[in-house]
């Protein structure tokens, strides 16, 4: 046998804990024939085999998001101006402006998701006449985590709130002394009136929706994600909203393995969403690359505890558990595989007197299920969780509502929110995401960086200790891969596994912690063929597919902020041509990219202050 890619000269950390390390892998097939020496690969060498000297670099498993919104990401990822990561509010309204000016009627600008205003060098928010100005014409939107939305003077006449317009059951309109709205809508105490204003907008039109998919895999390429669990989503409806992905899945174009769970959209009539479902979907349908994962997150709208640390939590209705009941109760019977949205304790512990009462008459007997997110499960539940046969997928939600929290909660709560720990100690299988796209970055970076760091985005320090490196990589590869059973098919650089790998920028083992942030990859594997590649690979990979529309903030912004490589970074503040306010800019002191790699980003923005 003739392994058709060899990587060698790599450092491989293989997640395997019987073969940790490997210098060269051997694929064959879309499988790791050979996990072992350079000549070990070698052997399986023969004319037809591409071969990649990867010069020394770090090799993971391809990471695997076990909580992403990837498939109602894509379809509007090109709509949407990513300020993640963007280190000053100034540089972000300039952002936000320009492409103002580049927006045709009647479409929006839209910021959705990944930033909090600590991540500024101003360590606060735009006002709504800082949006204003930098939009007189076009309308904006703007999400801030669950729990706000600001909106232009332009968005608000589109969207059509005017002085006689009713607050929304679960939503305020804020609103001034002559009683007119200000443009500030507020989550009370949940969501639904951010992501039902954000749904007045216009849509792309199918062929850019393909587009827009494409682009948003290959940016989750940049970051060495090969997989994810896509959690469904509110105005995510199935069949309809499923056509571009099944249609990419169909012309062989994922770059991106998916696992989809089904999400219910009808409150009050979620029984018969998923007794409709169960008898017309087959579970598991699919193939590697696109297959079905059972039910949720939603599984109905009453045990829907939507985290908001600015406003105290809030309690489920009485009827939660008559509700949720008949419903985990028939997928049981069905043998779906299910997960819950649940964010706290209180929430946690009544839906699990739920699933127990439907075990005893219908035992769970290994059927998988798992709670999102936790963030203040208690040891007791854990154990509850343990012995129904549960995980626990855990997101870096903390890590853009930490200063939130901790004003609420106090430091110390802070200390082990979520307990991932405790979790693991209990041996409850925990896998790792992000929750992105409208609250999170989907950057699994700023996930890892948490997770080891224990830090915000804004550096709040969280708890002193966070998880070995190690530790955080096997919950965004291993540990995912058991969400949507497909533990010892993938998660491990391994033979017989799937062969997706990243090949990292920079040595995660090894950087100090601040750099993880800016790691990235250079060279992309899944099912053995290269799906993205840069520097020094660059011509190995498939070219970049040309923006559609050629106006969408992704063609000038073309997704997570960063500098050109990998770096340890210093802020420093200027005050000259780039504006009024005072700004940062990231000081490279291990990076080799050059000064004028760094001018031509912010000098699309007008700023040439470099003081290196």
């Amino acid at each position: 046998m003739n392994a058709d890619l060899i990587l060698f000269n790599g450092q491989f950390h293989t997640v395997d804990r019987e073969n940790p390390l490997a210098s060269a892998v051997a694929i064959h097939g879309g499988r790791f024939v050979v996990v072992g020496t350079d000549a070990e690969a070698m052997a399986l060498r023969g004319s037809g085999t591409q071969i990649i000297d990867l010069k020394g670099r770090c090799v993971i498993p391809g990471l695997n998001d076990s909580h992403l919104h990837l498939i109602r990401g894509g379809l509007n990822y090109n709509l949407e101006l990513r300020w993640e990561g963007v280190p000053s509010l100034a540089d972000a309204l300039r952002m936000l402006k320009d492409q103002a000016d580049r927006t045709p009627t009647p479409q929006w600008v839209r910021v959705v998701g990944g930033w909090n205003e600590f991540q500024f060098a101003e360590k606060r928010m735009p006002t709504l006449e800082e949006l204003n100005q930098a939009a007189p014409d076009t309308p904006v939107f703007v999400l801030h985590l669950y729990d706000r939305a600001l909106l232009n003077r332009a968005a608000l006449r589109v969207a059509g709130y005017t002085r006689t317009t009713p607050n929304p059951p679960g939503g305020e309109i804020v609103r001034d002394a002559n009683g007119e709205p200000t443009g500030m809508l507020v989550a009370r105490p949940n969501a639904m009136i951010l992501y039902s204003t954000l749904a007045k907008g216009p849509k792309l039109p199918l062929e850019y929706q393909v587009n827009s998919t494409r682009q948003f895999m290959r940016e989750l390429n940049r970051l060495g994600l090969t997989s994810a669990i896509d959690a469904g989503g509110g105005f995510q409806n199935y069949p309809d909203d499923y056509q571009v992905i099944e249609q990419l899945a169909k012309d062989q174009q994922l770059t991106i393995r998916i696992a989809y769970n089904l999400f219910t959209q009808k409150p009050k009539e979620e029984l018969t969403d998923f007794k409709n479902w169960t008898s017309n979907v087959t579970l598991h349908q699919g193939d590697d690359y696109l297959r079905h994962n059972g039910a949720g997150e939603m599984l109905v709208f009453s045990a829907a505890d939507f985290e908001d640390f600015l406003e105290p939590r809030p309690d489920l209705p009485q009827s939660m558990e008559d509700e949720l009941e008949p419903v985990v109760r028939h997928l049981v019977e069905q043998r779906w595989p299910f997960r819950l949205h649940a964010t706290y304790n209180e929430s946690i512990s009544r839906m699990l007197d739920v699933f127990e009462k439907v075990n005893r008459d219908i035992p769970f007997n290994g059927l998988p299920w798992f709670f999102d997110h936790a963030e203040t499960i208690t040891p007791q539940n854990i154990e509850r969780v343990r012995a129904l046969g549960g995980g626990i997928a855990i997101q870096d939600r903390m890590a853009f509502q930490g200063e939130y929290f901790v004003e609420r909660y106090g430091a110390k709560a802070a200390e082990a929110t979520p307990p991932i720990k405790r979790m693991l100690a209990e041996g409850v299988p925990v896998g790792a995401g992000t929750d992105a796209t409208r609250v999170s970055s989907y950057n699994p970076w700023t996930s890892l960086y948490w997770m080891v760091s224990g830090r915000t985005v804004g550096g709040l320090e969280l708890h002193a200790e966070g998880l070995s490196r190690q530790t955080a990589l096997e919950l965004f590869t291993h540990g995912s891969a058991w969400f949507s059973s497909e533990q010892g098919k993938k998660g491990m650089i391994k033979v017989g596994q799937l062969a997706d790998v990243a090949a990292l920028s920079a040595d995660f083992f090894s950087v100090d912690e601040e750099a993880i942030k800016w790691i990235e990859s250079v060279l992309t594997v899944v099912g053995g063929k290269v799906v993205y590649a840069a520097g020094d690979f660059e011509k190995l990979g498939p070219a970049s597919v040309p923006v559609l529309p050629d106006w969408s903030p992704v063609a000038n912004v073309p997704g997570h902020w960063r500098p050109t490589s990998p770096m340890q970074t210093q802020v420093h503040h200027c005050s000259g041509p780039c504006g009024v306010h005072s700004h940062s800019h990231e000081k490279a002191r291990l990076s080799n990219a050059p000064v004028s790699d760094f001018a031509g980003f912010w000098g699309a923005f007008g700023c040439s202050c470099f003081a290196f």
